[in-house]
């Protein structure tokens, strides 16, 4: 039933408003408008602890589950002051008609218990006013340092079941971290959870990093540094933090990115003053260029099933984005307005690009489809660049510069309708990001 909601998403990615009505004694229903997005009300009454040692986790789980999915501008959340019922018990009959007195469409219950170092979570939905769960409740076990990890796994599972899509929530982003005046800045590769949470530093101030990318299992990560005095592209496993080139570079090598399946890696090699694109095996071996042109080509990125790459090239006189089979050959130019694109990304999803466009002195964040039409501007500023999908394909990560001798990078969020745009706040500046897909 809730699931219709399904249809909220499709039809926001053509830009079309959706209201929410609402009913007392039928479900819910969507009806599509052309006024604002009315965000769905729902309640989260703090998780039950279900002994003394949860009582300090299940105050900041209930939080963290709740920004989630208040974050996505899809939900809104009944303030705890306005409920009339307190959930004191997990498996106690729910009073809906106290929710339903407050409109709350959804009712997320919940309840922790610690056993040792072992954090045990338990959640259920319900549809208020069809007084019915939404699927069977779940349970999720997990050390009790990995908590903020099971409350983005039970907002997750809650998103997924509410829309019909998948969640974004558990997952992690690697990024530039940046300190110090903008003429001496100091670059470190850090890591973080989706939203700024947990940061933790991969490398040391010493080098200049660029271009961090995840592989698809997230364990690994492949970067641009300056460490032996000319850009060559590094493999980094973030756990270990042991580090490698990725095969012989015998000149500069950047914008590095993994194919879907983390066998190859693509990105630009420059020799003698121009810049091809060369796919690589992840063991560094059988490199093999793909394209072979006096204009500069850079950025590539594979399409979800690898048999494409989007990127980006000024072939044409200027910067502009093409389509190329995954083998090479000849490249197809998709980008057709004024000014100029650069930094393509393929979405997860399969049906859209994003890029950085550059127009009359605005930088800006879009999408189009993989034909090139349809393309929307989500973002505008002094300088928005570098976007990265979030696994759900249905919000980007980019970093905004501000202008001035003072200016710095701070990384943002934004879903495909444009609307839902948000600071992510880290310890210091930030840029560069790149979102991993769901954790294992």
């Amino acid at each position: 039933m809730m699931k219709r909601i399904l249809t909220f998403l499709t039809t926001v990615m053509m830009a079309v408003s959706l209201v929410t009505t609402l009913a007392q004694s039928a479900p819910l229903r969507i009806e599509v408008t052309k006024g604002v997005i009315e965000p769905m009300p729902f309640a989260a009454p703090m998780f039950v602890a279900e002994n003394t040692a949860a009582q300090k986790y299940a105050a900041d789980l209930t939080k963290v589950l709740s920004n989630d999915l208040i974050g996505t501008g899809v939900f809104r959340e009944i303030p705890s002051a306005a409920h009339i019922s307190n959930i004191t018990n997990f498996n106690a009959p729910v009073q809906f008609s106290d929710w339903k007195a407050i409109n709350a469409q959804a009712l997320i219950t919940g309840a922790v218990s610690v056993s040792g170092n072992k954090l045990i979570v338990k959640f259920r939905l319900f549809d208020v006013f069809a007084q019915t769960p939404l699927g069977d409740g779940l349970q999720f076990v997990a050390t009790t340092s990995s908590w903020r990890r099971m409350s983005h796994k039970v907002a997750d599972a809650v998103y997924s079941r509410l829309t019909g899509e998948t969640g974004y929530f558990d997952s992690r982003v690697v990024y530039i971290a940046e300190e110090g005046p903008k003429d001496k800045r100091k670059k470190r590769l850090a890591l973080m959870d989706y939203d700024g949470a947990n940061v933790r530093y991969l490398t040391n101030a010493n080098d200049i990093v660029l271009s961090p990318r995840f592989s698809p299992n997230a364990r690994e990560v492949i970067y641009t540094s300056y460490e032996t005095g000319a850009p060559r592209v590094f493999l980094m496993n973030v756990d270990t933090l042991k580090r490698r080139i990725l095969g012989d570079q015998p000149s500069m090598a950047f914008a590095p990115r993994f194919s879907p399946d983390g066998s190859k890696v693509v990105m630009s090699l420059s020799q003698g003053g121009n810049s091809d694109i060369y796919v690589v095996d992840v063991d560094g071996s059988n490199k093999r260029r793909l394209t072979n042109s006096p204009a500069i080509d850079t950025a590539p990125s594979f399409s979800p099933d690898g048999s494409q790459i989007v990127f980006e090239s000024d072939r044409s006189g200027g910067q502009q984005v093409y389509i190329m089979s995954a083998s090479g050959g000849a490249a197809k130019r998709i980008s057709n307005g004024s000014g100029r694109y650069g930094t393509p990304v393929w979405s997860p999803r399969g049906d859209l690009i994003a890029f950085t466009k550059l127009n009359k002195g605005r930088f800006h964040i879009g999408i189009m489809r993989t034909d090139g039409s349809r393309e929307k501007l989500l973002t505008a500023s002094f300088l928005d660049e570098g976007p990265t999908w979030s696994a759900n394909g249905r919000v980007l990560m980019f970093f905004r510069e501000t202008a001035g001798v003072n200016g710095a990078p701070s990384i943002y969020s934004v879903d495909v309708t444009g609307r839902v745009l948000r600071k992510v706040n880290t310890p210091t500046f930030g840029s560069d990001p790149a979102w991993s897909g769901l954790l294992e």
